[in-house]
């Protein structure tokens, strides 16, 4: 079994990092850190090549993170995927058997959790595991 943390590139993940790695290493399991990239709806007749946008991103999202991965006491394996994010989570959770899904909430509030969705609503409802939510003031008091 492993744990499952989602990241992107907002402040929240490194919060969300840190409550994984505890975790992981209360549970004595590998850590997988999981970066999924959502390629934007383009409505355009000329194509359009979006790999050097999602390259960037990751590489961002890393450099914040690479640290902190480096230095837990666990195992902790990188992962980068593309799709829809909340549901890319639960898939790969689901898939490498994960006794925890753990991602975080911007907390955006109701109305533009509705119009804009939620990975954590969504990720609790369909995660066949236990999903961890760090709420959003978690990362005031960190």
């Amino acid at each position: 079994m492993i744990v499952v943390a989602g990241v992107d590139d907002s402040v929240m993940s490194e919060i969300v990092l840190r409550r994984a790695i505890q975790e992981a290493e209360w549970r004595d399991l590998e850590l997988h850190v999981v970066h999924v990239v959502q390629p934007p709806v383009v409505y355009a007749e000329i194509p359009i090549d979006t790999t050097k946008v999602t390259e960037a991103q990751r590489r961002a999202v890393w450099k914040s993170l690479g640290p902190m991965m480096e230095s837990a006491p666990i195992t902790v394996k990188r992962v980068d995927l593309e799709g829809y994010p909340p549901d890319v989570l639960v898939e790969y959770a689901s898939h490498y058997g994960a006794s925890l899904l753990v991602v975080g909430t911007r907390g955006r509030g109701e109305l533009a959790s509705l119009i804009l969705g939620s990975t954590s609503h969504r990720a609790i409802h369909l995660a066949e595991c236990d999903v961890l939510v760090v709420k959003a003031q978690n990362a005031e008091a960190a």
